[in-house]
């Protein structure tokens, strides 16, 4: 073999080679801007089995932007961990699917002025939280009157007040369960019964999986539901 074809031939196998252990190309991409963050760290997680799993991270020197990315086998929660130069800790959990979408927050309210766009997921995740901002504002309402009633030595008034707090904690199970079952075309279904309602009436829980087209059964969160029920029934 000539010194030309055999230099042909090993630049052939070295480009098979590095095709072989080149990164698959990402499907995720989060972009997004934390206003008045100088510096600090951005983390893209998920969580595991056992732990939390990092898939990408990007240190902020002085620009509000930030842009990370993965490879998502379908939609499923992550979460933007903020590590402040200070050594606190912030977390915005989202429903990511693949393609992109966008984040957007401050430094001083980093957790609670997020918005996420980009998923049909997170929109009909921001919906239901939407409703729920709506439950637990009644709920701090009803817990200042009971200090109040409790200062005045009321006890009429504190029972009454336990009543209506029960009655709003059953409606938002209810509701919790209503909107699953509305949603039975789309991952957060599942995902709220495993994570927000995970001590309701086994029978409501089935009812929610039953209820949810096949492809969300054999989604992440669906097989997770499935698991759930069936150690459930076991239990029994």
């Amino acid at each position: 073999m000539s010194y030309k074809n055999r230099f042909l031939t090993s630049l052939a196998f070295a480009i098979v080679l590095w095709s072989c252990n080149e990164e698959p190309k990402s499907n995720f991409v989060l972009k997004g801007q934390i206003s008045g963050l100088k510096k600090g760290v951005v983390y893209l997680q998920k969580d595991g089995d056992s732990s939390i799993i990092t898939l990408d991270s990007m240190e902020v020197k002085g620009q509000p932007e930030f842009l990370l990315q993965t490879n998502l086998e379908e939609p499923r929660v992550l979460y933007l961990k903020l590590f402040k130069n200070d050594g606190e800790e912030n977390y915005v959990p989202f429903f990511a699917d693949k393609g992109e979408m966008y984040l957007t927050s401050s430094l001083d309210n980093f957790s609670f002025e997020a918005t996420i766009t980009g998923s049909k997921q997170q929109e009909i995740l921001d919906e239901y939280l939407d409703m729920m901002a709506n439950f637990n504002n009644a709920n701090l309402d009803l817990i200042q009157e009971t200090f109040l009633a409790q200062k005045d030595k009321d006890s009429i008034k504190v029972d009454s007040l336990q009543v209506q707090s029960d009655r709003l904690f059953k409606r938002k199970y209810a509701y919790t369960i209503n909107f699953a079952l509305l949603h039975k075309d789309s991952e957060v279904a599942p995902y709220l019964a495993m994570y927000e309602i995970p001590n309701t009436n086994i029978r409501y829980i089935d009812s929610i999986y039953n209820n949810l087209e096949n492809p969300i059964k054999n989604s992440f969160y669906g097989k997770q539901l499935k698991t759930a029920l069936d150690a459930a029934v076991a239990d029994q």
